[in-house]
């Protein structure tokens, strides 16, 4: 769905968290109460959290700062920062123009209406909810070198948010972030290149922030969100602006020391250590103790037989109890 210039000024006249009377939004907009209705009728199929009370007009559940281009530009200044309001793919976008972009560059969506997750699964994404944040990165080493690259991305993104005040943000091998058991957030890196050449990388995090109940019964899977740690609302621009500077330490770092550097910390923010777990892959399913990974991004599990290590591939990493 796109955002017509009439629903992205209804969408900036309700981001106040005020109630807005239909006839008030219709006269500011040179359209009638009718027509407002059937614009937040449009808005709500993008997953804002909008209801109506007789007597008093439109508001949203949560107020939202919408993002701002040239706030973040000035806060992330390495590299150019596009904000959309709507978008297919915040990961998609970059991978169709690798060619034109520098290292750093970034894209971030206020909505996505095709996100994806790993192994294709779709990613769900109301408007103004979450972080929607991807990045692009060229790395000279070529395809092999990227190996671990999200466990790596996973320590930025507990460091951004550990910078900001939240704490207790783990990290579930190999590519998601976890509260209290319930997954915040999820990371999903796509490349393209050839043997013997650079290779083309795109990071892409969505965050949970505050999400409406109706669009978290979507999600197949038990999820936390910024609020469950700190009630009080982030300022959204500044929460993207530290999560890309940080990103983008990471990936200068990465690609000068790869993995081995983000390794301890890892471990030591890693969700399933010393726990029973059971590790999916395809038909077989295999149980031991997690121990954490090796310096390439390999998974340490103690069975019965010792320590086995596991990478790549299709693999699921579930609770063992």
């Amino acid at each position: 769905m796109t955002l017509t210039p009439i629903r992205q000024t209804l969408i900036t006249l309700l981001s106040d968290g005020q109630f807005h009377s239909g006839e008030q939004l219709g006269e500011q907009l040179g359209i009638s109460r009718a027509a407002v209705s059937k614009h937040m009728a449009a808005l709500k199929e993008l997953g804002l959290d909008l209801f109506s009370l007789t007597g008093k007009g439109y508001r949203l559940a949560v107020p939202m700062a919408l993002y701002d281009q040239a706030t973040l530009q000035a806060l992330a200044p390495m590299a150019p920062v596009h904000c959309f309001p709507v978008i297919g793919s915040t990961n998609q976008h970059l991978l169709d123009r690798v060619n034109e972009l520098r290292s750093g560059e970034s894209c971030l969506a206020e909505c996505q209406t095709a996100g994806r997750g790993r192994r294709g699964k779709p990613w769900i994404s109301p408007f103004g909810c979450q972080l929607i944040l991807s990045m692009y990165w060229r790395l000279e080493q070529g395809m092999a070198a990227a190996m671990g690259l999200s466990l790596a991305v996973g320590v930025a993104v507990v460091e951004a948010l550990e910078s900001l005040g939240y704490q207790g943000v783990e990290l579930k091998w190999p590519n998601d972030l976890y509260y209290q058991g319930r997954k915040l957030a999820g990371i999903l890196v796509e490349m393209s290149g050839s043997a013997g050449a650079s290779c083309h990388l795109v990071i892409g995090i969505g965050l949970n922030l505050a999400m409406p109940a109706r669009e978290g019964e979507k999600i197949d899977q038990a999820w936390a969100e910024l609020r469950h740690i700190n009630p009080e609302l982030v300022d959204r621009n500044q929460l993207a602006a530290r999560m890309i500077v940080h990103l983008q330490r990471a990936l200068h770092t990465f690609e000068q020391q790869g993995l081995v550097s983000f390794v301890d910390d890892w471990n030591r923010l890693d969700h399933f250590a010393g726990r029973p777990v059971r590790l999916l892959m395809g038909d077989q399913e295999i149980r031991g103790i997690a121990r954490g990974i090796d310096d390439r991004g390999a998974l340490r599990l103690e069975t019965g037989e010792g320590i086995k290590f596991y990478l790549g591939g299709e693999l699921s990493l579930r609770r063992g109890d």
